[in-house]
């Protein structure tokens, strides 16, 4: 009897700490919501639980800016992000299977050395990736913001992690034995193994290239080439006398719509790809 009651509070318990935590998280978005519908004069008299009326204002005041493309800036966005977020994972995923299924003499060396450029902060290279992309041709393009995807090595050791739980190499030997070539092994018997894991990093990839702040701003110079963080920051950087925060809201407000829709779409894999602890199947 003590332990059904017992049972019975730590549920209740449980269920009243996940509201306070869902109403804690969903709060600041419905604050920006609230925000978003309402002018700049409203907002400087002070806070306010009710939405105002000026969502489409604010919404037209920001597509219409002939000196604020939001449009382009968020499918340069989209492009970065996305392309980014692919060849991230697949890369990561090859490297981290290439490390974990074959052995040579160089694998903890390559182990070790991908471990180190782990711990190396972005801002350390930033003048010398910056000097680089120059002197190839690549200053004020997006490319620079998406082909060093290929190299990230925090993917790299969650896919290796992953792979050590849950691919027995039994099964690539039997996939060898088949006939099948390597490539194919990996197109069509590893990758559909990943795919919790690769939709877990696509999610943070897409959303912290999404974010990204410090390389766009030192490599884009052309604003219908500039991703949405550096448009807001030019947003909050106007003219006091053309300042509108109605409109930084909207547009933060229209900034994070993508970021919900890809983890609406792909969060049903979260629980599968963190569960890395499982037994080896």
């Amino acid at each position: 009897m003590k332990s059904n009651k017992s049972n019975s509070l730590r549920t209740v318990f449980a269920h009243v700490l996940l509201i306070i935590l869902s109403f804690m998280c969903l709060f600041f978005f419905y604050i920006l919501f609230v925000n978003a519908t309402r002018s700049h004069a409203d907002l400087q008299k002070g806070f306010s639980a009710l939405p105002g009326n000026y969502f489409f204002t604010n919404l037209k005041n920001v597509t219409n800016d002939g000196t604020f493309p939001m449009v382009r800036g968020i499918v340069n966005s989209l492009i970065v992000s996305g392309c980014s977020a692919a060849i991230c994972t697949y890369f990561s995923s090859l490297t981290a299977y290439g490390l974990y299924a074959y052995d040579f003499k160089l694998k903890k060396a390559a182990f070790t050395f991908i471990m180190a450029i782990l711990v190396m902060p972005t801002q350390v290279t930033a003048m010398g990736f910056l000097r680089l992309i120059t002197n190839m041709g690549m200053y004020d393009s997006l490319l620079p913001l998406i082909i060093p995807s290929i190299a990230s090595p925090a993917v790299f050791y969650f896919m290796y992690s992953y792979l050590q739980s849950s691919l027995p190499l039994s099964l690539v030997e039997a996939a060898r034995i088949d006939g099948s070539k390597e490539f194919h092994t990996f197109n069509q018997i590893i990758l559909p193994i990943m795919k919790p894991a690769i939709a877990v990093q696509a999610i943070f990839s897409f959303v912290g290239s999404w974010n990204n702040y410090f390389v766009p701003a030192l490599v884009i110079q052309s604003k219908n080439k500039m991703t949405v963080p550096i448009l807001i920051a030019t947003l909050r950087g106007a003219d006091y006398m053309n300042f509108d925060m109605g409109k930084i809201y909207m547009m933060i407000l229209v900034a994070i719509v993508p970021i919900i829709l890809v983890y609406l779409l792909l969060s049903k894999y979260i629980i599968a790809g963190v569960t890395l602890g499982g037994v080896k199947g």
